[in-house]
This record gives structure tokens, sequence and C-alpha cells, in this order.
């Protein structure tokens, strides 16, 4: 009995899946993100390959600097004389590797917090709702500039400290669903037959609520790409990585925007809107087909 349910459930998971996939590309919104972050993921794992240009290459001479694009520079030279188009494909990979990863760690955390509490109820719900409520609060950029400046500039230090502090809202999220599910019938079924909290959890109510989580992880990649660019911005990113936050942030030290290179500021400007924008439009189409009120709307 307990595998014929457990049958249904991966069954009714699998269509599910599938049906989400389908409505999100028949959505011109999601449609454009998916199409957007798709150029953008080609762009950062094989453009250095299909553009071989050397990003660490410093010009040898004055002429070189803030060079204008050009045959030779298709997006002009740094203050370095260093390929601006190579640096931005390379950027490219560390912005995204910080808001994926960190997203990771936030859907991790947030999705264990809004099990436990949603499931257990009682003292343990109040009090794990009352954390995630403090950090909900609590300024999220401020807070992880002062982290960063505390325990380093180290990318990995920073990915750990964007992706602790953008898990609430999930961690909200999750708790909503799982307060809903675990008075349906097939969980009372289930829990009957002797199941544990553990196994009701893992097996019947997470697959539940993944797609929901999957939704608003999407959106949370955008706002981990943007803290990333702000740290490395005012000056807090990893010095030996090169993201479009640092390349910003180099590109108005040296006086880029006085000087009107523009190809300087601006590439790396418009590759962090881009991404933001893609992980926006998909996220919030999957919000559209997942929340049953929104649904209703449109």
């Amino acid at each position: 009995m307990a595998a014929t349910l457990l049958g249904e459930e991966a069954t009714r998971t699998d269509i599910a899946f599938v049906r989400i996939l389908k409505e999100l590309w028949r959505d011109r919104s999601g449609r454009a993100g998916i199409i957007i972050l798709v150029v953008v993921a080609i762009m950062a794992i094989f453009g250095p390959m299909l553009f071989p240009f050397n990003p660490e290459q410093i010009g040898t001479t004055a002429s070189s600097i803030l060079q204008p694009p050009s045959a030779a520079h298709w997006l002009g030279t740094d203050e370095l004389g260093r390929d601006v188009f190579s640096q931005f494909l390379l950027g490219a990979r560390i912005s995204l590797l910080v808001g994926i990863t960190a997203t990771l760690i936030a859907m991790i955390v947030g999705s264990v917090i809004g099990l436990i509490s949603g499931f257990a109820g009682g003292f343990t719900d109040v009090l794990m709702m009352r954390v995630t409520d403090f950090f909900l609060v609590l300024p999220t950029i401020p807070l992880v500039i002062v982290l960063a400046a505390i325990f380093g500039t180290n990318l990995a230090i920073i990915i750990l400290v964007i992706g602790l502090t953008a898990w609430p809202p999930i961690a909200r999220i999750v708790r909503s669903q799982v307060l809903s599910l675990r008075e349906r019938q097939f969980v009372t079924r289930v829990h009957s037959m002797g199941s544990s909290s553990t196994r009701i959890i893992g097996v019947h109510i997470l697959p539940n609520v993944a797609p929901l989580i999957f939704a608003n992880a999407v959106l949370v990649v955008a706002g981990c790409i943007l803290a990333e660019a702000t740290l490395s911005f005012l000056g807090l990113g990893d010095p030996t990585e090169t993201s479009w936050g640092s390349m910003l942030h180099f590109a108005f030290v040296s006086g880029a925007v006085g000087r009107g290179a523009w190809w300087y500021f601006l590439t790396p400007g418009l590759g962090i809107v881009v991404v933001v924008l893609g992980f926006t439009l998909a996220g919030n189409s999957l919000d559209r087909i997942l929340n049953p009120r929104l649904r209703e709307r449109r």
C-alpha cells in the first residue's frame, strides 16, 4: 500500500513538472526569461573558448589604455589596456557562479527551516518563525557589507554570506505550503500507516513544495547577483576574481565615466541588468503558474 501511494505521488509530481515547463514556455514573459538566461549561460560557458582573448594581457603602450571599441578590441580596453570583452565573458561566469551557488545555500537553509517549522507546529514553529522574522527585518545589503568586511573578501566567504542572508523569504513560503499539505488526506493516511515524520516530509511533502521552492529560488538568484555586484562595486569583492561588479568598481575608480569611456562601465552594467531581468521574468512567470490566486487572475 505504501509503495502504491509513493508511486502515485511520484507520477503526479512528474506530470506536474512537465505541465509547469509547458506553461512557462507558453507564457511570453517566461519564454523571454528562458531565452535570455540560455543565451547568457552559453556566453558564460563557451564564450572564453569561442573568443580566446587574454583578459589579463596588459597593454604595452599608453595609447592602448581606455581604447574605444575596434577590430582588435571589440569592447575597447580598460585602464591597464586589457580587453574589456574578454573580461566581460569571464565576469559572467563569476557573477552567475556567485548568484546560483548562494541561491542553493539559501534554498537548503530556507527549505529545511520551512519544512520543519510547518510540519512540527507548536513551539518549534513559533521559535523558527521568530528567527526568520528577525532576519527578514534586517536590511540585507548593509548586513552583507558588514559581514563581508568582517569575514573577508574571499569568493567563498562572499557566496556564504550572501546565501545565509537570502533564505528567510523561501522559509516563509515553504512553511505556508507545508501547513496546508500536512492536513491533506494522503499525509494522514501514510501517517496512520506508521511512516515517520522524516519520511513523510522527505517523500510526500517535499516533492509537492519543490516546484514552489524552485520558482522562488529563480527570483532569489537575481537578488544574489545584485548583492555580489554591490559588494564588488564598493570594493568588498574578491580582488583576485573578475566579476561584473568588480569591473564597475575599477571603471569608476579609474575615472572612466569622466573620460567618456562608456564601453568600460556600460558593458558590465548592461550585463547585470539583462541577467537580473531574465531571472525576474522567469521567476515571476513561474510564480503566476504556481500561485492559484495569480493563475485565476491571469
